[in-house]
């Protein structure tokens, strides 16, 4: 699905990006991705990716600073949550199921 792009009737658009990297500490499952969906102005607005690192919660003050890097932005000035990868089919699960919920959430408020 690298590349696929499609266009709604409604104004909102999803892409999807992966590649097969060399694993490392960052990427252990060696996919670099990022499948974002936008709005009819091309503002991401909900999406998933690895491309940087975000900081994980606060556990304890105690415990030593962690980043993740598989993580999920929830709106357009979400920084990034982190996201815990399993596979890829779940990540497409969550994925599609992330924009049925945010489109929702945004055409509710218009009504």
């Amino acid at each position: 699905m690298h590349g696929e792009q499609v266009h709604r009737d409604d104004g909102y658009w999803w892409k999807i990006e992966a590649w097969g990297v060399s694993p490392t500490k960052e990427r252990p499952h060696g996919i670099r991705y990022n499948l974002t969906l936008h709005n009819k102005y091309n503002t991401r607005i909900f999406g998933y990716d690895n491309a940087h690192a975000v900081k994980a919660p606060k556990k304890s003050k105690f415990s030593g600073k962690r980043y993740d890097y598989d993580h999920v932005h929830k709106s357009a000035v979400d920084k990034g949550t982190p996201y815990e990868f399993s596979d890829c089919y779940t990540l497409l699960q969550d994925f599609f199921s992330g924009v049925d919920v945010t489109i929702e959430a945004i055409e509710g408020r218009g009504k």
